[in-house]
């Protein structure tokens, strides 16, 4: 999360995972509830550059957003596989 100090990413990201998880019904822990909204918010902001739109780099409700689109789209990616 670019802007973001170490702990607010973690932070952001948790929160993002947690609420990722909840909207699609995942039952996943605090430690991968991180990882899924650091991660997705990375994936995030690099589809949305794609198409030539970027988030705030310090802004936390951007980032959180980027990052509960990001790992919703992580988790479906991995139901989609492991089926």
């Amino acid at each position: 999360m670019q802007g973001l100090g170490w702990i607010a990413a973690i932070i952001v990201g948790g929160l993002a995972g947690w609420l990722a998880s909840n909207i699609m019904k995942a039952d996943t822990g605090i430690f991968l509830n991180v990882i899924l909204g650091i991660v997705g918010a990375v994936v995030a902001n690099a589809l949305l550059s794609m198409f030539g739109i970027y988030t705030q780099a310090g802004s936390w409700i951007a980032q959180g957003i980027a990052g509960i689109v990001g790992a919703v789209i992580l988790i479906w990616l991995y139901r989609a596989v492991a089926r």
